[in-house]
């Protein structure tokens, strides 16, 4: 195992999106672990208080080439990362071991045709967050006495696939994911769909509601700790992720409706798996015991759903992830 650290620069990011064309930020071997740093608000460096732009992110923004920016989406990425020998087929087990702020200001935005009431709130409008490192919180509205715990996530943790990718929506190469359960001590499965996977991470989530409905958390560069292992020739209906109570299945849909199919199904066939039980007894199981949660509504067009089974209803033994 081997310890690396993966600075955010304008030649270990990317804006937009995934694309195999990339060239990897660092190659690492399974089990290595590597400390990573985010920026978040790439768009937004004209307009931000002093507290929000750091002299390195400036020079970021100010360098980074045209050939990294591959997507038409907002989000600033730092990777890909290059997973020696692992191959279309294969499955990414990405352990988050920390993740923390690195600054003390995040950002909220309603965008013009965006988010879940795009015509009750038309207007766009940038608002910047104030975050209490010390105490773990953020106050909104400001003097309101109303106390957000800070809950920091990686909004997007993602691979590339074989033809490039927006990072708005999320899907099976995992992305725009914005799944607020992913906390640190968490860890997810995505496939590998191109040759060394190449995963990126960022969009960094202070704190943010189920559903994410006005299309931001409060949005915010962070740094983290992870580790990749890679699982060769597995069956894992991905992504997945697992948490320090529950299991989590992920799905997503153009409706809240497919999504949440999409989840459900996944979430029979993995019981199956685990458990050795038929599906209409996974079914059942579905009704009596997984509480399936909007992850968020406003990553156009997919929206997205997810299951969690509480670990504690389990079998002692169950095996995760199954063969």
């Amino acid at each position: 195992m081997v310890n690396y650290t993966l600075k955010a620069t304008a030649n270990t990011t990317h804006v937009g999106g995934f694309s195999p064309e990339l060239e990897p930020a660092l190659i690492i071997a399974s089990g290595d672990r590597i400390q990573v740093e985010t920026y978040t608000g790439y768009y937004l460096y004209n307009q931000a208080p002093e507290g929000f732009l750091t002299p390195e992110f400036i020079e970021l923004c100010r360098r980074l080439s045209p050939e990294r920016i591959v997507g038409p989406g907002p989000h600033l990425l730092t990777g890909p990362i290059y997973i020696q020998n692992a191959q279309p087929g294969d499955i990414l087990e990405i352990q988050l071991e920390s993740i923390y702020p690195r600054l003390n200001v995040g950002f909220n935005a309603i965008r013009t045709g965006w988010g879940a009431l795009p015509q009750r709130f038309s207007q766009p409008k940038l608002r910047f967050i104030n975050l209490d490192l010390t105490r773990n919180l953020a106050e909104f509205p400001p003097q309101s006495g109303v106390k957000i715990p800070l809950r920091p996530f990686f909004g997007i943790l993602g691979v590339a696939s074989e033809t490039p990718q927006s990072s708005i929506p999320p899907g099976v190469y995992g992305g725009n994911i914005d799944n607020p359960e992913l906390q640190a001590g968490s860890r997810i499965f995505l496939p590998v769909l191109v040759p060394g996977g190449l995963f990126s991470i960022g969009d960094g989530h202070a704190a943010q509601g189920g559903g994410e409905v006005n299309t931001t958390a409060i949005e915010t560069s962070m740094n983290g700790t992870i580790k990749i292992i890679l699982h060769k020739n597995s069956s894992l209906d991905v992504p997945l992720a697992e948490t320090a109570t529950d299991i989590i299945t992920m799905g997503f849909g153009h409706t809240l409706d497919d999504a949440f199919q999409s989840t459900l199904e996944r979430t029979i066939n993995l019981l199956v798996q685990i458990l050795g039980i038929s599906s209409e007894e996974a079914y059942i199981l579905c009704s009596l015991a997984v509480d399936f949660r909007i992850t968020q509504v406003v990553n156009t067009p997919q929206k997205g759903v997810h299951g969690a089974i509480a670990k504690s209803i389990l079998p002692e033994t169950f095996p995760f992830p199954p063969n």
